[in-house]
Order: structure tokens, then C-alpha cells, then sequence
């Protein structure tokens, strides 16, 4: 079998930031799959589920709602490595546009204070496994990570 793509990226110089992971065809439009690295691979402890699972319910509700590109986000979850999430959109973005749509996001996980949507049992097969505070801090300190990159080029490192 062919490797895929994101096995063949070296994930011992990977470090948080953003990345274009694939583009795939489809009609006579593109989805685009970005990595969104939260944390550096296989040297700080993965993220628990609690945590992860409250970004993406958190970062899934701001994207679906965002005035300029609910209707192009086909989806937004977590990696099974615990490491970070992937967002997929269809259609082309500049770059520059997708640090700030991620940036927003992250700014609104790292300060929302309200009730997490979509934490009833009737909402979600796993209601009970959310945790507010550490969401937040994780969104914080990813963010600050965003705003030390310079080269918003979406290229995986070497």
C-alpha cells in the first residue's frame, strides 16, 4: 500500500502553527485540508479528550456561524494523535486569510465564558467529557504560538 501524505511528514521537526495537509479535487472546486498542530508531536503530553473535545465543539460553533465562511466549512475535528485538529474548506483562501479566520477562532475559544453548545445527552454522544477551562488555556497559548509565526507560507517543515 502507498503511504499517505501525512505519515510522510516528519513529525519530529513538526512545532505548533498551521499547514495545508492536501488538496483534493472535487468538481470544479478544491477542498483543502489544513492541520492546525495545537502542540509540538511526540515532546509535550497529547491534549486530553476533555479539552480537545470542548475546541471542537467550541471552534466547530464559530466556524459554522462565521459570516464570511459558514457555507464553505465542510469540517472541523480532532487528530487521533491528540496533537491538533483538522479543518476542511472548500474552495481556495489566501493564506493571510486563514491566519485570521484561525486566529478568530482561537481568540474566541481563549475568552468564551458562556455554556458549551452542544453539551446535552441528547446533543452529544459523549456529553459529559468537555472542560471549559483547560480549552481555553490550550486556545491561548496556540494562539500566542500564531502570533510568533511570520511565515504564514502553510508549508510543513523540513
Amino acid at each position: 500500500m502507498e503511504k499517505i501524505k501525512s505519515f510522510t511528514v516528519n513529525h519530529l521537526t513538526l512545532v505548533p502553527g498551521i499547514y495545508e495537509s492536501r488538496r483534493d479535487p472535487v468538481g470544479n472546486s478544491v477542498v483543502v485540508t489544513y492541520d492546525i498542530r495545537l502542540i509540538k508531536p511526540n515532546i509535550s503530553p497529547v491534549l486530553g479528550n476533555p479539552e480537545l473535545h470542548t475546541i471542537e465543539h467550541l471552534g466547530a460553533t464559530f466556524l459554522r456561524n462565521h459570516p464570511v465562511y459558514k457555507d464553505r466549512i465542510i469540517y472541523f475535528g480532532p487528530m487521533g494523535c491528540r496533537t491538533g485538529l483538522y479543518l476542511l474548506i472548500s474552495g481556495d483562501m489566501m493564506n493571510e486569510q486563514l491566519f485570521v479566520l484561525v486566529k478568530d477562532m482561537f481568540a474566541f475559544i481563549s475568552t468564551y465564558d458562556q455554556e458549551i453548545p452542544g453539551t446535552q445527552a441528547i446533543e452529544c454522544g459523549n456529553y459529559r467529557d468537555h472542560n471549559l477551562e483547560k480549552a481555553r488555556k490550550v486556545a491561548g497559548n496556540f494562539l500566542n504560538d500564531l502570533y510568533m509565526i511570520e511565515d504564514t507560507s502553510l508549508t510543513y517543515p523540513e
